[in-house]
């Protein structure tokens, strides 16, 4: 088993020395992990950013980084040596779906359940836990959640759990909230799923750092389960209306509504072919209405002393920049780049593997590849294309796979356009084509990972 990454104690040592108080935080590389740190870090905290693999952040005397594999994190004595001199813990660790069979349950519910066993023979308190806004039902990303909060909440260990409900920052988006900026930026059509009339009770990231940072500070924790949600609720029609007045996009024309039936279709293969961040878990929670008490900002004001702002009130007063259009308008086109991909490869590879010789011959005769060979670099190239092109459609390892695509690409261009220099003037163009396919790799690249 795998163990924690060695813990660097020179800043431990320091926080102890000035008596500021440390903070682990957990699934920190995350979009709600990075401005809780940012927010710890702010109020003059010291913190141990936790987060899965190598990632690279900005130097700051109060940050150490430490790269951990929850999966591997299941038995306390494995959290053990990142808890020295530490002295409150923040879990916000979390995935939207799983690689493989069983990862909700090792990362939402053994893992921190590790992590809080090992906080009680360590002596350390606060745990605060950012579980989620919803129902076992929706899905076992919910459900796993829910688990380890009734776990959590059971155990000797003052313990903050903290159900936050969509959360939105005009900053950045990730998951979910980058595809509603997406649908919002249609050109001329608001798309809306079913009647669009689905609840939602947004919450401002920042806030909800905020409301992490007071928990961080109330180290007697509390007794329940806190719902962390805005303080006006809004439709997902109202909501993609008042992102699309906050990207500045002229007012839809046409609105288009999606049979119940067909999302749920495209909800299911979405979590196939992680095609798209709404998948049936999302699509469950939007039917069922993602949404709290209605005292539960109140709630929130008198336990943690936070007051939760208006997410439609914050879009109407804010501003918009390019960056914001330019993301909300690629998102639309990132899944379709990532097709077009996986169709050119698959379709080059059963070619080639389907060639005959009076087909390849001409071609390869002409670039000096010996007769004998021909036939075998037909079939290796195109078993290549469709193996890349079905590897790209599995998502297993896309940003390795797109390299490979990009080396193949002038590979095949460098041997041809050399070999063969009449090609470049092909009247339908083929080898010149290949220049369109290097950019539309390069920007699925670009667009591999949100993070």
């Amino acid at each position: 088993m795998a163990k924690a990454h060695p813990v660097d104690n020179t800043n431990r040592e320091d926080a102890a020395m000035s008596g500021a108080t440390t903070v682990l935080v957990t699934g920190a590389g995350g979009f709600l992990g990075g401005a809780i740190v940012e927010r710890l870090l702010a109020a003059g905290l010291r913190v141990v950013a936790c987060s899965h693999g190598q990632q690279h952040w900005p130097a700051h005397p109060a940050l150490s980084v430490r790269p951990i594999a929850l999966e591997h994190m299941t038995e306390p004595s494995e959290w053990q040596p990142l808890l020295a001199e530490i002295d409150a813990v923040v879990n916000c660790a979390g995935i939207l779906r799983e690689n493989r069979s069983g990862e909700f349950e090792q990362i939402h519910h053994r893992a921190p359940l590790a992590l809080a066993r090992a906080c009680i023979e360590a002596t350390v308190a606060p745990f605060v836990q950012i579980s989620a806004l919803g129902h076992p039902a929706d899905g076992e990303f919910i459900a796993s959640k829910l688990r380890f909060d009734e776990t959590l909440a059971a155990l000797p260990l003052a313990c903050w759990i903290l159900r936050p409900s969509v959360v939105i920052s005009l900053r950045g988006s990730y998951g979910g909230t980058s595809a509603l900026r997406a649908a919002a930026a249609l050109p001329g059509l608001l798309l809306v799923p079913g009647d669009g009339n689905q609840r939602l009770q947004p919450l401002l990231l920042e806030d909800l750092a905020e409301c992490v940072c007071q928990a961080v500070e109330r180290p007697s924790g509390h007794d329940r389960p806190l719902p962390i949600a805005g303080e006006a609720v809004v439709t997902v029609r109202e909501l993609l209306q008042l992102m699309r007045g906050w990207l500045r996009i002229s007012r839809a024309r046409f609105e288009l509504r999606l049979p119940v039936a067909l999302v749920s279709g495209l909800a299911g293969i979405s979590d196939r072919l992680r095609l798209h961040p709404i998948g049936r878990t999302t699509w469950r929670m939007l039917q069922r209405g993602n949404v709290a008490e209605t005292a539960a900002a109140g709630a929130v004001k008198q336990t943690l002393g936070v007051t939760l702002r208006s997410v439609p009130e914050v879009f109407r007063t804010s501003t918009s920049f390019v960056q914001d259009r330019w993301h909300a308008r690629l998102k639309n086109l990132a899944p379709l780049a990532w097709l077009s991909l996986v169709l050119i490869w698959l379709l080059s590879g059963l070619t080639g593997l389907l060639a005959g010789p009076d087909q390849y011959q001409p071609v390869l005769s002409e670039i000096g590849l010996p007769e004998f060979a021909h036939a075998s670099a037909a079939k290796a190239t195109g078993a290549l294309n469709l193996v890349l092109g079905l590897a790209l459609a599995l998502r297993w390892r896309p940003r390795l796979v797109l390299w490979l695509m990009l080396i193949c690409v002038l590979a095949y261009t460098g041997v041809l356009g050399i070999g063969l220099p009449k090609l470049w003037l092909e009247l339908l163009g083929g080898l010149i084509k290949n220049a369109a396919v290097l950019v539309v790799i390069l920007f699925s690249l670009a667009t591999c990972n949100e993070r």
